[in-house]
């Protein structure tokens, strides 16, 4: 059996650079390793309609957007298949039948919707469609026999689902479904990359995001105004480390070539936290730097975004030609599915054959 990876997005605005260190990065790594048989790259935009069913345009408009960062950031069409999830009608088939093999009371004790129906204040009145959303994506996995699935820590208790239900309908219906484990970002400062407010997400409703799209100005901008050591009030105060925005995303995008460029005063990451810990650093110097190290980081994905918004066109074909293989590969998947719950009436003679002769016996 091959190696092959599923991942994605919901199309609910452009992509930052948490996407960036958590996931797509990687996403492009994995690619060009050649260590993998088939990568299939997901636009969920049916999975982003669940908690956006009032406004589609909302959902419709990103997809474009989304594509575009994907491309920006070095994923290949000749080497990855980008897809939108709603174009593919196999994927919701697949997910009635797996819904018979979940409970409630599983679906509620799920981490990841416990805390996303609390951060959209659902409370009672969650939609069904985002309620079931777990099966829904083990559906998009098991639908490309994924073997492999990167994203961050916050997603396990969902891929732990998927396992399940690929358990539960093996033991029911016989070895048909792939079993796929989860790869996270290999930098602990990868797996959460806090908004430049100091707090836990990014969130484009709290506008604390620096997306790959924006321009030279605008992420410095947003740099300059991080969160850092509310107690560094003065050069020669020790600072903190721990919630400092800054030092998180030096974590998450420095290296050790970035000091021979940009700030030779120092020779590694570690003599710089040391010398802010105990006093005579300044946020200013050390956001400067934070700001060269991301704008080296970005400066490739601008370019290249400016280059493929100047053929949507080409786009709009990666995204229909992506899409049309990928539902192949599914509608081959829900066959094998039907196949072992013996619900393929029309596909073979068998069905026919057994009726004919249950009937003649009478």
């Amino acid at each position: 059996m091959g190696k092959i990876i599923l991942t994605g997005d919901r199309p609910t605005g452009k992509l930052h650079v948490g996407h960036y260190v958590g996931s797509l990065k990687r996403r492009v790594e994995l690619q060009n390793s050649g260590d993998f048989d088939d990568i299939f790259i997901m636009i969920a935009d049916a999975q982003a309609l669940t908690d956006n069913a009032d406004n589609p345009e909302k959902v419709r408009q990103n997809i474009m957007e989304v594509a575009l960062d994907y491309l920006s950031c070095g994923l290949d069409p000749e080497k990855s298949t980008i897809l939108i999830q709603s174009q593919i009608p196999e994927l919701c088939e697949l997910s009635f039948y797996y819904m018979n093999l979940v409970t409630v009371s599983r679906l509620q004790r799920n981490p990841t919707v416990k805390s996303e129906i609390q951060m959209r204040n659902f409370e009672a009145s969650i939609p069904v469609g985002f309620f079931t959303y777990p099966i829904s994506q083990a559906a998009d996995i098991t639908a490309f026999k994924a073997t492999t699935v990167p994203v961050g820590e916050d997603q396990m208790p969902m891929l732990e689902q998927t396992k399940e239900i690929v358990r539960k309908f093996n033991y029911v219906y016989g070895d048909t479904l792939v079993e796929p484990e989860i790869l996270l970002p290999d930098n602990a400062a990868c797996l959460r990359l806090p908004g430049i407010d100091g707090k836990a997400k990014m969130s484009k409703s709290l506008g604390n995001c620096i997306y790959l799209s924006e321009t030279e100005e605008e992420v410095k901008k947003k740099v300059m105004s991080m969160f850092t050591d509310p107690d560094h009030i003065r050069v020669d105060d020790p600072g903190k480390l721990e919630g400092n925005t800054v030092f998180t995303y030096l974590d998450a995008f420095c290296k050790e070539e970035h000091f021979e460029r940009y700030l030779k005063d120092y020779s590694c990451l570690d003599e710089l936290k040391a010398h802010y810990k105990r006093g005579g650093l300044g946020d200013v110097k050390v956001k400067r730097f934070l700001n060269a190290v991301l704008q080296e980081e970005l400066e490739p994905i601008r370019a290249r975004r400016k280059k493929w918004e100047k053929d949507i066109s080409g786009v709009y074909e990666i995204l229909k030609k992506g899409t049309e293989r990928a539902r192949e590969v599914a509608a081959y998947t829900l066959a094998d599915v039907k196949a072992a719950m013996k619900i393929n009436y029309f596909d073979t003679a068998e069905w026919l054959d057994e009726q004919v002769k249950k009937y003649s016996a009478k």
